[in-house]
């Protein structure tokens, strides 16, 4: 399979997903605004989204796909069916223990996690309330993760691409119709989790009943492969743990600031996710299957040279993103957010997150590029003492940042502390004789920033005044961005042609 449409096939569905998402979210800021029901919902979903990140898609996708590409490639259909149904089952039985007890302790999560709210009775409860609701999604999505590395590894990339795209309707549907049935109103947004968790496990089923690897239960602790994916888990839990413990860190933050400040966190970040699904989440997932499997077979040329590719295209793709999440901030918080509840001075606040956000998306991006060269080697400690270090740089910044900066100084510790992960990501491979740099990197590098040049001056010109995109109607808006954001893109790729990239020059074949 050749990658780049692999990549633009996961781009596509993906681009589909973060539209609807930002659908998703026009619903939920002009129906709630940015107040105490969104900060306790965003917080109420935030916890298991973290331990799916964490626990399923996370650390169990980066332990898992390296060995079921080895069994797939080594061992035969046979003893791979056997390694499914053996981890899906252990990873069912213990992803539903955790739901269960997190609905159990849910008062006890909240004061830990938002202990800003335990001032607030009737937050901190609605807060609990929601959290409950919205637990049992983990396990949904842990046998999504478990489906979609099966899938990944047999190249099927569109459907596991694709099933985002059912939670963000469950959310739109539940918020426009059922909303008003509801008491308070913001519990139709904790049943849009467990609907769309639903939802996205039932999509998979017929893909994996189709290969011939629809999961059966098959109870075995002993079985060597499942023993190896939980030795490899072990240290990459505590890898992806670390990002996602200084997110839940930062709401901590967030949560004895102003009111409003967990929920224009949220929205900026939901800006910064759409590059960073788009572009980085669709190159990892297409990258580790390919990368495990050059491992397996001794190939380290090649294994270098896939890696070169993907840095490549990442900084082609993301450095511009960057440069116009910075340039029309307010353009894109104003078009799709200021509506109903969500105010002007919310667009402000949301605008200055976002740019702090930006700093670090090349840098965010670029870890989901660099390691799964570390994960395609079975080499989950580095990543984690990587993490580990970043994880404290992040605090530290924290601590600098929130006074003068307030939820924007938390935001730029996120953002510097990606690019701080992707630099020492990228010293190990190259100490480690796993990445060596193809030529022509100082030339790449040299017209590409003439490229971003020309592209931030027309975004700078086209964009104008700030208070223009608050004071506008929505369709003005909409259309108004809608040719700000093609001529920058026009210019950006029209420079890049002239200066002699062409598309050919990327395309690279899937290991075989």
């Amino acid at each position: 399979m050749n990658l780049l449409r692999a990549l633009a096939t996961v781009s596509g569905m993906t681009l589909l997903s973060r539209i609807l998402g930002f659908v998703r979210d026009f619903v939920i800021a002009r129906t709630f605004g940015a107040g105490m029901m969104t900060d306790a919902f965003f917080v109420a979903f935030r916890l298991p989204n973290l331990l799916r990140r964490m626990f399923a898609e996370g650390a169990f996708s980066q332990a898992f796909v390296p060995i079921l590409a080895e069994y797939k490639n080594r061992q035969g259909e046979d003893a791979t069916r056997t390694l499914i149904n053996r981890t899906a089952t252990l990873l069912a039985l213990a992803v539903a223990v955790v739901a269960l007890l997190g609905i159990i302790a849910a008062p006890l999560i909240i004061y830990i996690s938002a202990p800003g709210f335990s001032a607030d009775a009737d937050k901190f409860a609605l807060t609990v309330e929601l959290t409950r609701i919205t637990f049992p999604y983990i396990l949904f999505m842990a046998l999504v993760a478990l489906a979609g590395g099966i899938l990944n590894t047999w190249s099927r990339f569109a459907i596991p691409a694709f099933t985002p795209v059912l939670l963000n309707l469950s959310f739109i549907g539940m918020a426009l119709f059922a909303a008003p049935w509801f008491d308070p109103p913001v519990l139709a947004l904790a049943w849009a989790v467990f609907l769309g968790g639903i939802l996205q496990l039932a999509l998979q089923l017929r893909p994996l009943k189709k290969l011939g690897m629809l999961p059966r239960f098959d109870l075995n602790l002993q079985d060597p492969g499942v023993r190896r994916i939980l030795k490899l888990m072990a240290p990459a839990l505590l890898g992806v743990s670390v990002s996602q413990i200084s997110l839940l860190i930062n709401t901590i933050f967030a949560s004895f600031l102003q009111s409003g400040s967990v929920s224009w966190l949220y929205y900026a970040d939901r800006l910064m996710e759409f590059p960073a699904g788009l572009l980085g989440v669709a190159l990892g997932t297409i990258l580790l299957p390919s990368l495990a499997k050059l491992h397996a077979d001794e190939r380290r040329e090649d294994f270098s040279s896939l890696l070169d590719w993907g840095l490549r295209l990442t900084l082609l793709l993301t450095l511009p993103a960057a440069l116009a999440l910075m340039l029309l901030a307010v353009p894109l918080v104003a078009t799709l957010f200021n509506y109903g509840a969500f105010t002007a001075s919310d667009v402000m606040h949301t605008r200055q997150a976002l740019v702090a956000y930006s700093v670090g998306l090349t840098g965010l991006i670029l870890v989901k590029v660099l390691a799964p060269a570390f994960y395609a080697r079975q080499d989950i400690r580095t990543p984690v003492k990587i993490a580990l270090i970043t994880l404290a740089a992040t605090q530290l910044m924290n601590l600098a940042f929130i006074v003068p900066l307030k939820h924007a100084g938390l935001a730029l510790s996120i953002g510097l502390a990606a690019l701080l992960n992707a630099a020492l990501l990228y010293r190990g491979l190259r100490r480690r004789g796993v990445y060596m740099p193809q030529p022509g990197w100082a030339r790449f590098f040299v017209k590409l920033l003439v490229a971003m040049a020309v592209m931030g001056a027309v975004l700078w010109f086209a964009a104008g005044s700030d208070a223009l995109w608050v004071e506008e109607g929505g369709i003005a808006r909409v259309l108004r961005l809608s040719g700000v954001v093609a001529a920058g893109g026009l210019a950006y790729f029209a420079t890049l042609f002239a200066l002699g990239f062409r598309i050919k020059d990327f395309r690279r074949r899937a290991a075989g």
